[in-house]
């Protein structure tokens, strides 16, 4: 559905990605796990537009996305969540998901049928009694779920989630993990999630890749990744690997 070849990305003489290559397949949930500074955000940067790369390319169901732009790309079908999240903060909950619907889809969409389907994500990520608040009079889990239903509401194929478990306690933790089944599960949207939040990525995720310093050293299921040794000695510490 979704495939990286050789995805290579230099910032002046600093070697970000260095020929990856990933394949995402329809209907899974595939995570994107590494140290700070590995490149995990830079390749979603690649995939949703914000980025070109240096060298390889990234093709989305037979549409090559590299001279792309992120407007595009969104409405080919790729919806993105930011690891810090971006919302109108002027705009209530619900202006900011309208926002999403009317921007993604394909062709005109009036406001009324907008507003609908708002509401209708608003509700699906368990927020549709804050729709009238301001987005910066929410809390940050708050902020969090209005922006993956604005994403939602671009009505992609793929979702991009970038660390949205990021401050959250342990039952808020819970709870996103079971949204981002949800997603895919009832709303039938492949998922590609990077995260630090380790435990919740290997009871979640089908399958990990792992990068370090641009590279990827790993690529399996949770199991797998937990008892590769280049990636305890990288990034998970043996604790994790032997819990």
């Amino acid at each position: 559905m979704l495939e990286g070849r050789g995805v290579t990305k230099h910032f002046g003489g600093l070697v970000a990605l260095k020929g990856v290559d990933f394949s995402l397949k329809r209907g899974e949930i595939l995570g994107l796990i590494g140290p700070n500074g590995a490149g995990k955000t830079t390749l979603f940067n690649i995939i949703n537009g914000f980025l070109r790369p240096t060298q390889g390319t990234v093709v989305f169901e037979g549409f090559e996305l590299n001279k792309l732009k992120p407007h595009q790309i969104c409405r080919l079908g790729i919806g993105r969540t930011f690891q810090i999240v971006k919302p109108f903060l002027d705009c209530t909950a619900l202006e900011n998901v309208i926002i999403g619907a009317t921007f993604g889809k394909r062709g005109d969409i009036d406001m009324k049928e907008a507003e609908g389907l708002a509401l209708q994500y608003l509700e699906f990520v368990g927020l549709s009694a804050k729709r009238n608040v301001l987005a910066k009079n929410l809390n940050i889990v708050e902020r969090k779920f209005v922006e993956i239903a604005r994403a939602l509401a671009t009505r992609p194929k793929v979702m991009l989630l970038d660390e949205p478990l990021a401050g959250l306690n342990p039952t808020e933790v819970m709870d996103a993990c079971k949204l981002i089944k949800r997603i895919r599960d009832e709303l039938n949207i492949t998922v590609f999630w990077i995260e630090h939040v380790m435990r919740a990525m290997m009871e979640t995720a089908e399958r990990i890749i792992v990068l370090h310093y641009g590279e990827k050293i790993a690529e399996g299921n949770p199991s797998e990744i937990s008892r590769n040794e280049r990636v305890i000695e990288a990034y998970l510490g043996g604790g994790i690997a032997r819990g």
